[in-house]
């Protein structure tokens, strides 16, 4: 294959987009960021996985004089970014604690030299003494911090090292910082502009929304069955199984092989050499499933995952956004499936209670986790739940999850809501759940005697549902945003200004009367969670390509996708180039792909 020629230094960010990575425009607010730190500004953005975050930062790298260096916590990450970089015609590099100390060296040289378009640095490595000095002398273009939520404390991927990373202000004040994540709350959110000293930089907060995902939520009844079902509608395709513990992920991933699945364990406990090795596969090779816990998968980009399966309750709805985010990044149909029982439920406060954490985290974690279960228990849209607690309102329900698409048996429970929300006012909105449902049952503890709720109108008023029923109701309602909780605070129900029209009898409330089980098949409404294409001959083209990029990445032993994108090989298929020109005009075909990979898959297109 010919070689290819070195990237000029293109000043126009459209351009860049344009030659570099093969698309003809920005997306969303992608643009508006990428000028505003071309223009040396400062920035937090908050992007789904696979809203296009690197982008945002890779862009300005190539455009603005210098290195970019791009803060990140995973060596799997730096690894697939600058093979996919390379393929681009990037000069791209990583120093982290996999390289030797000559190639270590050898990075270093080419940074100190100004040879090098971006480079990846672990927070470890970036924050040494002699990196910063190294830093001193080179020209940097920008500063990436990715996978900034692991600056928080509340957040589940805390790394102490991200707090440290103010002194990049403070030692290169002229040079602009960019914050990404795609998994942040309010708080979360709020820490990160505090901890990194972004007060004064812009906040790009995108939709959350990840449209191409299918959400489906049902309580466990016969957990195998339910899985194999699943799998049945996703053969040969590439997937993430994520289970609470390890001899989980060990018996899930045997039983599949079993069954003839291309299958393989990763967790904890495995050594690094065969965790390093099934990640290779699962990232080189075609419709390889993937069980593991959740040491697998922060800062993995492979776009072609088309679903992830939870047969454990995950710790947090933002752990739960995130994991499955790893679906669908290439923006094709993709779906998400969690199963979860009491047994999660217990399992995950044991954990909680038992940390040595102080009693405000404790508190926190409960709270996400309450918050986890009103997700699992509503009765409305899924998206517009998980969409809710990262504070965005969808107008609309979404038509792509299983509530939407298979709608649950509900009861009116406008009367049962107006009871619990008259209890929280009259407890003066300060008091958790447990002591609210202790009120409504007319339970007399010490703590509500003490503070005389036994003498308010609403003591025993709730006789008619049991403790567990009235928890389950307090999830629903604060999923419905009829209650908030005070995450950073003590835990304590408040009204909402949404509960007004209840309380005054203007708006009915219905509440799920009964936990579904998903059935083996979509129901008939339901439409295809998968990618489809328009006729046969389509399909035997797509695959055709299919085995040709993997024969080109085998050769080069890269991920197939570093080639080309799975919606790229769609849209070559329906597009059917005759000439180089016209496949250069394909979304995702940049100047150097074209050089590299056109005349071969041109011949592709041709024979059929």
């Amino acid at each position: 294959m010919p070689a290819v020629q070195p990237l000029e230094s293109p000043t126009d960010p459209k351009d860049v987009l344009r030659h570099v990575f093969g698309y003809d425009s920005f997306r969303g607010r992608q643009a508006e960021i990428v000028d505003h730190v071309v223009s040396g500004g400062d920035a937090l953005v908050l992007m789904p996985t696979g809203g296009g975050k690197s982008l945002c930062y890779q862009v300005p790298s190539l455009v603005r004089a210098g290195t970019g260096i791009i803060v990140s916590p995973l060596i799997a990450l730096m690894h697939d970014q600058v093979q996919a970089l390379r393929q681009l015609g990037v000069k791209a590099a990583a120093l982290n604690s996999a390289l030797g100390p000559g190639e270590a060296r050898q990075v270093e040289r080419a940074f100190a030299m100004g040879e090098l378009d971006l480079l990846y640095v672990a927070p470890e490595r970036l924050l040494t003494d002699s990196f910063l000095t190294l830093m001193q002398g080179a020209r940097i273009a920008l500063f990436a911090i990715d996978e900034a939520h692991c600056v928080s404390q509340w957040g589940h991927d805390f790394r102490p090292e991200y707090r440290q990373l103010t002194l990049l202000h403070e030692r290169f004040p002229s040079v602009p910082r960019i914050a990404l994540t795609a998994t942040a709350d309010g708080p979360t959110r709020r820490e990160i502009v505090e901890r990194l000293g972004l007060e004064n930089g812009r906040v790009f907060l995108s939709s959350f929304d990840r449209p191409n995902i299918r959400y489906r939520i049902a309580p466990k009844a016969n957990p195998k069955a339910q899985l194999r079902a699943f799998l049945e509608e996703h053969e040969d395709e590439a997937g993430i199984i994520y289970c609470m513990s390890r001899a989980k992920v060990e018996q899930t991933a045997q039983a599949l092989v079993d069954e003839g699945r291309l299958a393989l364990p990763y967790h904890a406990g495995l050594d690094a050499e065969t965790r390093a090795r099934h990640q290779d596969r699962f990232l080189k090779e075609e419709g390889v499933v993937m069980v593991a816990t959740i040491a697998f998968g922060m800062g993995i980009d492979k776009p072609d995952v088309r679903f992830v399966v939870h047969l454990d309750l995950p710790k947090s709805i933002e752990a739960y956004y995130q994991e499955t985010g790893r679906a669908g990044r290439d923006g094709l149909p993709s779906e998400a499936m969690l199963l979860y029982g009491v047994e999660d439920v217990a399992k995950l406060i044991q954990f909680v209670e038992a940390s040595d954490a102080p009693d405000a985290r404790k508190r926190v974690e409960r709270q996400k986790l309450d918050a986890l279960l009103g997700l699992c228990e509503t009765a409305s849209c899924r998206r517009q739940v998980l969409l809710s607690y990262f504070e965005e309102t969808l107008p609309e329900p979404c038509g792509n999850c299983d509530t939407c698409l298979e709608p649950v048996k509900t009861f009116d429970g406008t009367q049962v809501v107006q009871k619990l929300l008259s209890c929280v006012y009259r407890t003066e909105q300060r008091f958790g759940a447990g002591h609210v449902i202790d009120v409504l049952l007319g339970v007399s503890t010490e703590r509500v005697s003490k503070l005389s709720h036994d003498q308010l109108s609403t003591f025993g008023i709730g006789t008619d549902l049991s403790r567990d029923e009235w928890r389950a109701v307090v999830r629903q309602v604060v999923a419905l945003g009829l209650l908030k909780v005070d995450v950073e605070g003590h835990g304590g129900l408040s009204l909402s200004d949404e509960c007004r029209p209840v309380l005054r009898g203007e708006r009915a409330v219905q509440l799920k009367v009964e936990k579904r089980v998903r059935p083996a098949r979509a129901s008939g409404g339901a439409r295809s969670a998968k990618p489809v294409l328009g006729s046969p001959d389509d399909e035997q083209l797509y695959q055709k390509l299919r085995a040709l990029r993997l024969e080109l990445a085998r050769a080069q032993s890269v991920p197939p996708y570093v080639i080309f994108h799975d919606a790229t090989l769609m849209e070559i298929v329906r597009v059917r180039p005759r000439s180089l020109a016209a496949l250069g005009d394909v979304s995702g075909v940049g100047e150097a792909k074209l050089e590299r990979y056109g005349p071969v898959f041109l011949e592709a297109v041709r024979a059929g």
